[in-house]
């Protein structure tokens, strides 16, 4: 599974549309409203003519946390301040931590008046064996400084949702608040459980009027649940980290990855490494940066990613393409070899030979501007039909003049990686 951070926005429309089916007297009704570049302020009032009655907050949505600190959140504004403060900010850049990005997304909700002493903190995060509940009364910026004030609530992996007792594990100091803050926790535990969670995070929410709202939110959804929740998710989408923008090769690689039912992941690390890699499946695509980095050539890792799920032949051909596309775009200026590490492990159901009959195809492609760069490949593979796989990929090292090393299921899955890096066999 791969923990993906959602926009604030999205999060708190999954609140307002899921939670009452999980807390009864839970009652926010989901006022926000989400501006990017394309959008037409004047359709947003429009289509929310809450933002000409109420004060507002406008903030950044774009997955950075500390905001307020960065001084990006405008508060108790009118809409014509919230205009002007998008307007002005659209597009700008700005250095969050040690990030460089441009603003681009921003979210606009009601601004709910309230003291600091009503801010309260919950988070929900999942461990191996099981979710951890944090609850404190005393939310807001300076949690991290408060975090002695915290209750911790472990909750089995194994426990049934809706038999948590909460109530006698919070804080009994939140008097009147205690009952509906437990309701609201339950809640929003179950809902968590449901709909694939892997990290949420309310700091703070309060109460006023009798209803809890939620000021400030980060969440992240465990992305292996993308499939089952395609519909519960209302169909949002995983942004980018900010800072980072798809390069036109991720993008190509992203578009392909969603119309086939395989997986097809790629990301640019350093465009100018030598070490390039190939590999089959999510799991061992780890495995195998770290084993890269561990003999010291993090600098030296080119890319990120995993093909995994049989792709065709034809998705394995434009996935291989676009790296070698990549790797051979210019040689080293010393010289030295660069290397292709097409590794995984043993296969359950992917046919090796017909996805290395898409890599050779490439390779065939690309065989002078491999001679050129000075690139020796390492292969590494097992499952049904490698045999085939293997002495394909072999034929192919005759035919194009280039060094290929291939092993089957023997070697030891990450062994090519310190045969090509560290020279021996």
């Amino acid at each position: 599974m791969a923990q993906r951070g959602i926009r604030e926005y999205d999060a708190k429309k999954l609140l307002a549309e899921r939670l009452p089916d999980y807390a009864d007297d839970f009652d926010y009704d989901g006022q926000i409203a989400l501006v990017t570049p394309e959008t037409d302020l004047e359709v947003v009032a429009i289509k929310n003519p809450w933002v000409k009655k109420k004060r507002l907050v406008v903030k950044p949505d774009q997955l950075f946390g500390k905001r307020g600190a960065h001084g990006l959140i405008l508060l108790d504004a009118s809409w014509d301040e919230a205009k002007g403060y998008i307007q002005e900010n659209m597009g700008r850049e700005v250095l969050v931590g040690s990030v460089v990005g441009t603003l681009d997304t921003f979210l606009i909700e009601p601004f709910i008046p309230h003291g600091p002493e009503e801010e309260l903190y919950v988070a929900i995060k999942s461990e191996r064996d099981k979710d951890v509940i944090y609850f404190s009364p005393r939310g807001g910026v300076d949690i991290e400084a408060n975090w002695e004030s915290v209750t911790e609530i472990p909750v089995d992996i194994l426990a049934r949702p809706e038999e948590l007792d909460l109530g006698s594990k919070l804080p009994a100091g939140l008097a009147d608040r205690l009952a509906p803050t437990a309701a609201f926790i339950k809640g929003l535990y179950r809902l968590y459980r449901d709909l694939g969670f892997a990290y949420l995070e309310i700091n703070p929410f309060v109460f006023t009027d009798g209803r809890v709202v939620p000021l400030d939110l980060v969440a992240r959804l465990d992305d292996a649940e993308a499939f089952w929740q395609r519909k519960a998710w209302l169909g949002l989408e995983f942004p980018e980290p900010f800072g980072r923008a798809l390069t036109e090769e991720e993008a190509w690689i992203k578009e392909i990855d969603s119309r086939t039912g395989a997986s097809l992941k790629l990301t640019i690390l350093n465009p100018r490494g030598r070490v390039w890699t190939m590999v089959a499946g999510g799991g061992a695509s780890v495995i195998y940066a770290d084993t890269i980095c561990d003999l010291g050539f993090a600098g030296e890792l080119a890319n990120y990613g995993e093909y995994s799920g049989d792709p065709s032949t034809e998705d394995t051909y434009e996935y291989t393409k676009t790296i070698l596309d990549l790797m051979t775009r210019e040689e080293d200026p010393e010289g030295r070899p660069k290397y292709l590490l097409i590794g995984g492990g043993i296969a359950n159901f992917t046919d090796v030979a017909k996805t290395f009959k898409g890599v050779v195809m490439a390779l065939e492609d690309y065989k002078e501007r491999l001679r050129e760069a000075g690139v020796e490949i390492y292969v590494r593979r097992g499952g049904p039909n490698y045999e085939e796989g293997l002495r394909i990929m072999r034929k192919l090292g005759e035919r194009l003049g280039v060094p290929i090393h291939v092993y089957g299921p023997e070697t030891h899955m990450t062994r090519i990686v310190s045969m090509a890096l560290g020279g021996g066999e």
